[in-house]
């Protein structure tokens, strides 16, 4: 479906709650945007590469440390089944607690439900990330690098400071690259880079008293990222949306994202390596390919992403 209605007429909507997209894909839809990643655009997005090379967007497992917020950290064990032969397994796993996607039944908007109407007590069983891993997620990414930009004003990464939908469209002048329908957008914020700069005695405090800088919510950021037909967004930093957001939720990137809109958002995405190659080259479009982990009823998932340019 491409012929879709601007934000402005989103939330006119007396159909559904103003601002959703429900009901656009169908009313049993469980992945939202990710609709606009179609076969085209996949074989389009294969065409952008030309030298092959891999960067991958995923974040070491044990990364943050230690876990921001009440999350726990990973443990891994090795068992010798014999001299020859290791099995392991990883318990305490928390999939919000690295590089990961949310799935449409992490957050929903408070006042109305989850994505499309689902409700608390079939969130899961309905907008599971199985869905998302089904289908896969194959596209063109564009990475908007807003470090250089942020840096230059003095921008306080050890606080919840905002960044606006002007200085992301700024960002994306200044290099040059569009945004099309059906990108995945990728936002190097720079607050990854801040993070392993700092000793540990900073990331102790960060991981208790979370304060961290990200994309503000309101209308203007969600017409842009509504209007420009984005299939999924990710960034570099601990919720996408500066930290901590609105107490109720109704306000946040989250609740207007994943419940209203259907939109994926992905965090803790390393895009270091490759904002580095897309400095050097002027070249910020790519083929990204991700496969999240087939979890029946699973919020989250690590994403396996990779950029290949």
């Amino acid at each position: 479906m491409e012929d879709l209605p601007a934000y402005r007429d989103l939330l006119a909507r007396t159909d559904a709650p103003p601002g959703s997209s429900w009901g656009l894909w169908g009313s049993g839809d469980a992945v939202g945007t990710l609709n606009l990643l179609t076969p085209a655009r996949a074989l389009a997005a294969a065409a952008l590469v030309l030298r092959g090379d891999v960067f991958s967007l995923n974040w070491d497992l044990d990364l943050p440390n230690p876990a921001i917020g009440r999350r726990g950290k990973p443990r891994h064990h090795v068992m010798a089944r014999y001299p020859w032969g290791r099995d392991d397994l990883v318990d305490n796993l928390y999939l919000h607690g690295s590089t990961h996607w949310d799935a449409l039944s992490h957050v929903g908007c408070p006042e109305v439900g989850y994505y499309n109407g689902v409700q608390p007590d079939e969130a899961t069983a309905k907008n599971g990330v199985e869905h998302m891993a089904r289908r896969g997620i194959v596209g063109r990414g564009v990475l908007v690098d807003l470090g250089p930009r942020l840096g230059a004003r003095g921008f306080d990464y050890g606080a919840a400071s905002p960044i606006t939908a002007e200085d992301l469209e700024a960002a994306r002048r200044d290099q040059g690259v569009a945004l099309l329908p059906g990108d995945i957008l990728l936002v190097r914020t720079g607050w990854m880079a801040h993070y392993l700069a700092q000793h540990q005695r900073w990331r102790d405090r960060i991981a208790h008293e979370p304060t961290i800088p990200g994309l503000a919510a309101g209308p203007a950021m969600f017409a842009y990222l509504w209007d420009h037909h984005v299939a999924a967004l990710a960034a570099d930093n601990y919720a996408v949306e500066a930290y901590p957001f609105a107490p109720a939720g109704a306000g946040s990137l989250h609740a207007n994202c994943l419940g209203l809109l259907g939109l994926p958002l992905g965090e803790f995405f390393d895009l270091e390596a490759l904002a580095v190659d897309c400095a050097r080259d002027g070249v910020w479009e790519f083929l990204l390919s991700s496969a999240p982990l087939h979890l029946v009823g699973g919020t989250a998932s690590p994403p396996n992403a990779l950029a290949i340019k």
